[in-house]
């Protein structure tokens, strides 16, 4: 008699494990964690494209970043390391672009309360550390895989609560 009380307890304690195991993992939500992101998003990436998405006519952006034109951006590559650590390198040339020019960076994956996860990062100059640096961007992380990612930036153009653009990469 004890025995079979035993074992029926045992059998009840472990359905009741399984049943707790198997409807976490059914609630769990299906988009990716900031973790997941990051492992996808680090490495070396060449930004082909940025796309004007929803501008009203006649809309434009003079500077991304508050650093240069979109146009200086197009053919950068965007070195993120594991560690948080990264940087801008420039190909284009123009008014306020050179081949070569680098602009160091600090990145992560914020993820809002009940919100989707962002690509965030900070500009470093010369001797600034990145936990004294206030104030970066943060774009949303449309798509990534093995060899592209796709990021939206969210752009105030007056009339259209939907702008934004979208820079388009391809792993190096």
């Amino acid at each position: 008699m004890k025995t079979t009380v035993k074992f029926s307890a045992f059998f009840l304690v472990l359905a009741l494990f399984l049943s707790a195991c198997s409807s976490s993992r059914q609630t769990s939500s299906s988009s990716p964690s900031a973790g997941q992101w990051k492992r996808g998003v680090r490495g070396q990436w060449v930004l082909n494209a940025v796309e004007k998405q929803n501008f009203p006519a006649g809309a434009s952006v003079k500077r991304i970043f508050d650093e240069a034109p979109i146009e200086c951006f197009i053919g950068s590559t965007w070195n993120l390391v594991a560690n948080g650590n990264g940087g801008i390198t420039f190909a284009a040339n123009g008014e306020l672009c050179a081949p070569g020019a680098t602009r160091d960076i600090f990145w992560s994956v914020y993820t809002p309360e009940g919100g989707e996860a962002q690509f965030q990062f900070k500009k470093l100059y010369p001797g600034e550390k990145a936990k004294n640096v206030t104030e970066g961007y943060r774009l949303d992380l449309a798509y990534a895989d093995e060899q592209t990612l796709t990021l939206h930036m969210p752009v105030n153009v007056g009339g259209s609560d939907e702008a934004f653009l979208e820079f388009q990469f391809a792993k190096k």
